[in-house]
């Protein structure tokens, strides 16, 4: 190891070369337990309990601070480098000093201090004045002295501060280190919060005293003695006595921070966990959640690492004290129960497969105890789960292709698993060949699908079907289930369909801008329905067998023309599109079941699509041509503005749009006509901060806006904001049979420096209320978060086979890298 001293003073130059030749077989010994010790004692005082998890749903979350810039990373070469005003060399007395703006670099850590000692008889190394050590990775120690011994198994650091890569600060009077295992911190105190900047001697907004600190580094633990915790200097809890891993411990077992909830079936409910760190690659947690009504709820989790990927298992168990505070069946039962788990482990660099299984014991389980998907209330403001999946699947992509295939079975939330179906299995390939063809791109994909269902799913479409209950399985009346009053939404018994498709593409620019490209498509269905006799299903779809093998060939050419006109202001480009497709009609339309294809809106972002259908289980037959024109702007001081507008025509055929299917889909969509709807869509981002997009269609004829989306949104530093607008006509066919029209509104602003208030809620317009919301308040900083909710949000009640608005209260606390936690009502 190589030391270098740059003199400042000429007549140490002389001594500085005898040192240096001395110094060199020593260099290792003397200032290395300085950078270790440091390391070793700056290292314990990091208190880091990032692994406690909050219970429930967080909104709001610290305000991040400007990252810290990390040193660049140094080779670890094992050279030290010493830079020092003067290096002296006492022989008389064995001793080694560096003295005056003393720097010591090695492996990426620096020391600065005014003086630095090393006594060979003793064997000590004495360093004082303005210490500053920093390492790697940007943590910064700080000391006024530090005394220890060449083998730092004891020694001493006075005045110690350490500022963290992750900005947090601890500090100690003294740090005394003994038998090379143990270091005592007097008078402790930890904090993540930054200092005050108008008076850094202003106590933090929290921070933890403890009168002692000891570092066990066998046991790697951290033990508190008379430990405090203060808001802004006043002592707030205290604690004799705990302990928590130091911070090289990743995992460690010991208890969690408590997480606490009630309802009114199950009481209060304390959940106290405990992680045990099994392994390295594998652990678990234990959560009992103790209710004041029900009992004791078991919640167990196990996971694990392998080599390839990993894997979870989630088990739930109750034996209720009064089941019938649940009201009648699911819940009315004693014992109370599932599991939830899932897996990933990869094959190579481009196949995974993997798996997600949940089971209960009834299907209201996880709503009425807040589990798993039901934890986080403020995600029903926006949708609420109805279907738990479990599933297992592989999945491979490549450079230009993707390959994927599951079984699922889904696990219905609302009581109704005989009408949910079971896949097994589902198939995607897709692939774009590499080489062109015939100057083109060639491309093809599969998609195969089998699934089993053992109860129909009717839809009331009409008042009278509804109020009388006459699409319901429990009408006795089979021929009350008539497509004028229902939907087949779900086909009882097997439905197997196998989809092949190939497409080729090309483009051409002429001499003159305009692009076209023709296209021709081969798509082929083959489709086994085995459909099961049920009441009323015989008046949609014929029952028993069914084989189809459906043909699509498609041919058609995209033209386009860009006109770009440029301006001292900005650039503006208009481009008319116009598309015409030639094809033979939908073969089976409206005559086989319809799975995937149930949805249809028809805007601007499908005008252009040559097959609208949102699934396999419909095909686009007849002849059709789509046109429209679309303008972008952009300004040169920033912003964009891109409208489309268009409308699509039926040339010839059978329109498969106004053919009416089992779920009517695509009736009331505005192609069911020869000439379409007209659709617009406008989207205006001036700068960063705002965004606005409408989206609309036309009658054709009268110019009634049948769909009308309006977006907005806004960011500032202070305060955000984002309202969504939606105005449908009714859907009659489709059982919409009034006009839809509501508000959706979210925002933020934040009143003081660290205090913000939030909100959400949809307004109906049509029936003029507000059925969904929340309200937020909390105080929010970098190391510090108390917040309280109100929601006001649909969920799962027992007893009842559709979601009911519920009403929670939610507190949160929140300590960084200390404690997280929330409290629901």
């Amino acid at each position: 190891m190589s030391v270098v001293a740059v003199p400042q003073r000429n007549h140490a130059v002389a001594r500085q070369h005898a040192v240096a030749r001395r110094m060199r077989s020593r260099a290792s010994v003397v200032f290395g337990p300085l950078l270790a010790l440091a390391l070793a004692l700056a290292g314990a005082t990091l208190l880091d309990l990032a692994s406690v998890a909050p219970a429930g749903a967080q909104s709001f979350t610290y305000n991040q601070r400007p990252p810290k810039a990390k040193p660049p990373r140094v080779a670890n070469d094992n050279q030290m480098l010493v830079q020092a005003v003067e290096v002296d060399y006492d022989y008389n007395n064995s001793r080694v000093s560096a003295v005056g703006n003393v720097q010591l670099f090695y492996n990426g850590t620096s020391v600065e201090a005014d003086k630095v000692i090393y006594d060979q008889k003793t064997k000590r190394l004495h360093a004082e004045g303005n210490i500053r050590m920093t390492d790697a990775d940007g943590k910064i120690t700080y000391a006024n002295s530090l005394d220890l011994s060449d083998d730092y198994r004891d020694g001493f650091v006075d005045s110690l501060r350490v500022d963290t890569e992750d900005q947090t600060r601890m500090a100690a009077t003294r740090a005394d280190r003994s038998s090379g295992n143990y270091t005592v911190f007097e008078n402790g105190v930890y904090t993540a919060c930054a200092p005050c900047k108008d008076d850094p001697k202003k106590p933090p907004l929290w921070q933890v005293k403890g009168a002692r600190v000891i570092h066990d580094q066998n046991e790697k633990m951290l033990y508190f003695e008379n430990a405090q915790l203060e808001f802004l200097g006043v002592p707030m809890a205290y604690i004799p006595y705990f302990s928590t891993p130091d911070p090289t411990v990743k995992r460690k077992s010991g208890f969690l921070m408590p997480g606490f909830t009630s309802s009114t079936a199950f009481g209060f409910g304390v959940e106290i966990p405990y992680y045990w760190a099994i392994a390295p690659d594998y652990d678990a947690t234990f959560t009992p959640r103790i209710t004041s009504k029900q009992g004791v709820l078991l919640q167990t989790e196990f996971r694990q690492r392998l080599e390839n990927g990993a894997y979870q298992v989630r088990l739930y168990g109750i034996d209720q004290l009064d089941p019938g505070a649940f009201g009648s069946q699911p819940g009315n039962r004693q014992f109370r129960g599932g599991v939830e788990t899932k897996g990933q482990f990869a094959i190579n660099d481009k196949w995974v497969w993997g798996w997600d299984g949940v089971a209960l014991t009834d299907y209201y389980f996880m709503s009425d105890y807040r589990l798993s998907q039901f934890k986080d209330p403020y995600a029903s403001l926006m949708s609420l789960p109805t279907e738990a999946i479990s599933q297992l699947y592989l999945t491979g992509v490549g450079n230009r292709s993707f390959f994927d295939v599951r079984a699922m079975y889904y696990l219905s939330f609302s009581g109704n698993q005989q009408q949910v179906p079971v896949v097994y299995p589902v198939l995607d390939y897709s692939n774009v060949l590499n080489s062109p063809i015939f100057g083109g791109e060639f491309s093809y994909k599969t998609n195969f699908v089998n699934l089993t269902r053992n109860d129909a799913v009717f839809d009331p479409i009409t008042t009278q079907a509804n109020t009388a209950g006459l699409c319901a399985m429990a009408s006795a009346d089979p021929l009350a289930r008539l497509p004028s009053q229902c939907l087949l939404r779900g086909v009882p018994g097997t439905y197997t369909r196998l989809t092949a498709e190939a497409q080729w593409r090309r483009s051409y620019t002429d001499p003159i801008g305009q692009i076209w490209t023709p296209f021709a498509i081969m798509r082929a269905d083959a489709i086994n329905a085995q459909i099961s006799n049920q009441p009323g299903v015989s008046n949609f779809l014929p029952t028993g067998d069914t084989q189809a093998l459906r043909l699509m060939p498609t041919v058609g050419l995209e033209y386009r023309y860009p006109f770009i006109n440029v301006q001292p202001w900005g650039t503006t480009t208009i481009e008319p599109i116009a598309q015409v497709i030639v094809r033979p009609n939908e073969s089976y339309a409206g005559k086989l079941p319809n799975e995937d294809a149930q949805s249809m809106v028809f805007d601007t972002s499908n005008l252009f699509s040559v097959d609208k259908f949102s699934g396999y289980d419909r095909v686009e037959g007849g002849g059709r041509a789509n046109v429209g024109v679309q303008a972008t702007t952009q300004f040169d001081r920033g912003g964009t503005v891109k409208a489309l507008f268009g409308q699509s025509y039926q040339l010839f055929g059978l329109n498969s749009f106004a053919v009416h299917d089992v779920t009517n889909t695509a009736v009331d969509s505005g192609l069911q006509r020869a000439a379409s709807d007209y659709v617009a869509s406008v989207d205006y981002s001036p700068n960063r901060t705002y965004t606005f997009s409408v989206r609309s269609r036309f009658d054709e004829q009268t110019l009634n806006i049948q769909r009308f989306e309006a977006e907005a949104k806004a960011n500032f530093d202070r305060w955000s904001i984002g309202l969504t607008y939606g105005d449908y006509a009714a859907q009659p066919d489709l059982g919409y049979l009034t006009r839809r029209e509501g508000v959706l509104g979210s925002g933020s602003i934040k009143v003081a420096n660290n205090w913000v208030v939030t909100g959400a809620a949809r307004w109906d317009l049509e029936a003029n209320k507000i059925n969904q919301y929340v309200i937020g308040a909390g105080y929010v900083d970098d190391c510090f978060v108390l917040a309280a909710n109100y929601i006001k949000s649909y969920n799962y009640t027992a007893g009842t086979t559709a979601p009911v608005l519920n009403n929670t209260f939610m507190l949160q606390i929140g300590l960084r890298t200390l404690a997280n936690t929330s409290v629901g009502f």
